[in-house]
């Protein structure tokens, strides 16, 4: 792998997710920035139509069109397996992520079990962790609502 290439081959999406977004803000701050492309090796996967890990980067950096453009390999240079980014600037990390998430539901107070239900696919420890991480930072409160129960929300 070369400062500016990153090979996905035999991952998770998960795994590649968080891969990539170190690989991307490192590439950044190693001056990285405008004029450098990007290489992200996904594969094209086994049914030729596109695997798991090249459809969800690119919906993944769909959403990230204030952080980044992208190209796909089939319109650069006809190799499905690879997408090619230009960044512009740094994307979150997925803890920071679903700190944001979670902040946004907790808009209207929600109970400790409705948080850790909502974002499961996360794990309950991570989860757990950013609730404390945000109530330490002041930004999520504990309360009690009127049926006696503990509930989290933004101030």
């Amino acid at each position: 792998m070369t400062d500016t290439q990153l090979d996905l081959h035999g991952k998770t999406w998960r795994e590649s997710q968080d891969e990539f977004i170190t690989f991307y803000n490192a590439a950044l701050d190693n001056g990285y920035g405008s004029g450098v492309t990007l290489t992200v090796i996904h594969g094209y996967g086994s049914t030729g139509e596109g695997g798991v890990l090249r459809q969800r980067l690119r919906c993944y950096l769909d959403r990230l069109g204030d952080h980044l453009e992208y190209t796909t390999g089939e319109d650069m240079d006809g190799n499905m397996g690879c997408t090619y980014i230009a960044p512009i600037g740094s994307i979150p990390t997925l803890e920071d992520a679903l700190a944001a998430d979670i902040l946004k539901f907790c808009e209207s107070g929600k109970t400790r079990g409705k948080i850790t239900g909502k974002f499961r696919r996360h794990g309950q420890p991570k989860v757990l962790n950013a609730i404390r991480s945000l109530e330490r930072q002041g930004r999520l409160m504990k309360g009690i609502n009127r049926r006696g129960l503990a509930v989290y929300g933004t101030s």
